[in-house]
């Protein structure tokens, strides 16, 4: 059997699976398996041991465990929703200003936490009913809290990106920098298109009033008190990495020191809470791993059978342009978020292009972005965009589906006009990275 015919049964095979429910890494890993089985006997189950253990015996890894610990507690600091209440008074007499808001939170909260769930979740419970109460239309407040929460993968520091990194060797310092201006870039080009659509509609985003008896130099001082935590924050971990002071894992141990104290702050912090954020990393990370053996062994399989020789002589005998080859990637990968979460995505392809990118001359980094970029559209994207499950799942019933999916579409719009920007201006993830790193 041809590679290229291997590989289709063999994504055929795994996604029947999860059909009929199996958890992703068991689908991924018995389906190279028993492929491998058939193809070389009971060798291809020597690939396990040694596949595990490289994978996680890899100090990058270490920082997961601590990047999440720190989104648990932050989730249970009540610093998410102090910075939520801070934009009712720093933006809510804005047109839009609320949505607009969201967005920034969100932004915040993923220079912190790393995932999306962190400020979905958050903005979901408490600036969805706010702004459903100021009259905001539903599709502008769905849109704006999945569209920010979602920016959690591309600003760091981002889960994907230190996955990105473990299995293609990649500078995680530089993958953090490089990861800084698209973040932000991505997360104005929101806050413009709420503040156009609401301008030319104001009854999509309605002004705040302030409420009878609010103190508005008050809120004032607290808005900023929480917006200084968030950045003290943010520097103890972004910060100590860039400037060279600390390691990623440092820099998340620092990261989820700084959570722990800021609940105590909020007067949140107890034995419970402490419970109940560990429990909760022991349970993603325990889930990470799993997936990331079962990833590894599905692609390790892949390329014992020559998919990377495959990639190579189609790059070479297509006659296409380096540039064009990586666009055919993009895609590759947007078709494969219809179906798969982002973490395997990242861990099936990023062994697979990254090394072809290598050789056709472009830098690891930038790929690495697009591909982060690429997969904060899987997210957003139905049926399986975990952006939309989260909010789902705290939406008032009469919410739908159909709602979320017509209220992220000028989200996915805009991310795939900036995906294809970067593409085009690689500099835009380089600069940064090549200015503090070389």
């Amino acid at each position: 059997m041809s590679i290229g015919m291997l590989t289709i049964v063999l994504l055929c095979c795994m996604l029947l699976l999860f059909c009929v429910g199996m958890p992703v890494a068991f689908a991924m890993s018995s389906v190279a398996l028993v492929m491998g089985y058939f193809t070389w006997g009971p060798q291809m189950f020597k690939l396990i041991p040694p596949t595990a253990f490289n994978q996680l015996n890899s100090f990058v890894l270490l920082a997961v465990p601590l990047f999440l610990f720190m989104g648990q507690m932050l989730l249970r600091s009540g610093l998410g929703e102090a910075m939520f209440g801070a934009i009712h008074t720093l933006a809510g007499r804005i047109k839009g200003g609320l949505a607009m808001g969201v967005v920034m939170v969100c932004t915040l909260l993923g220079a912190m936490v790393g995932i999306i769930g962190a400020g979905i979740m958050t903005a979901g419970s408490v600036a969805l009913p706010t702004m459903l109460e100021r009259g905001y239309e539903k599709k502008m407040s769905l849109g704006a809290i999945m569209a920010g929460g979602a920016l959690g993968i591309l600003i760091p520091p981002s889960i994907p990106m230190v996955l990105y990194c473990s299995v293609t060797g990649t500078s995680i310092g530089k993958m953090f920098a490089a990861g800084i201006i698209p973040g932000l870039m991505l997360s104005a080009l929101y806050i413009i298109y709420i503040g156009v659509r609401c301008a030319i509609n104001p009854s999509m985003g309605p002004t705040a009033v302030l409420e009878k008896g609010q103190s508005n130099r008050h809120s004032k001082i607290l808005a900023l008190r929480d917006g200084g935590l968030a950045i003290l924050l943010i520097f103890s971990v972004l910060g100590t990495i860039l400037l060279g002071m600390a390691t990623p894992t440092e820099a998340a141990a620092c990261g989820g020191f700084g959570a722990v104290l800021i609940a105590i702050i909020y007067r949140k912090f107890n034995f419970k809470v402490l419970r109940e954020a560990s429990m909760g990393t022991m349970t993603i990370t325990g889930m990470m791993v799993w997936i990331l053996i079962g990833a590894s062994i599905f692609s390790n399989f892949q390329m014992l059978m020559g998919a990377q020789r495959l990639l190579s002589g189609f790059s070479m005998s297509s006659g296409l342009p380096p540039l064009a080859l990586v666009f055919i990637m993009q895609m590759i990968m947007f078709v494969m978020g219809f179906f798969l979460d982002e973490y395997i995505i990242v861990l099936i392809c990023a062994p697979l292009f990254t090394p072809l990118v290598v050789n056709m001359g472009f830098d690891p980094v930038w790929f690495g972005i697009l591909m982060i970029v690429n997969i904060q559209l899987a997210v957003q994207t139905p049926p399986y965009g975990f952006a939309l499950f989260y909010l789902k799942g705290i939406t008032p019933p009469d919410i739908t589906m159909l709602d979320l999916y017509k209220a992220v579409l000028p989200y996915v719009a805009l991310t795939m006009a900036f995906l294809l920007l970067l593409m085009l201006n690689p500099i835009i993830a380089t600069w940064l990275p090549n200015k503090l790193f070389n």
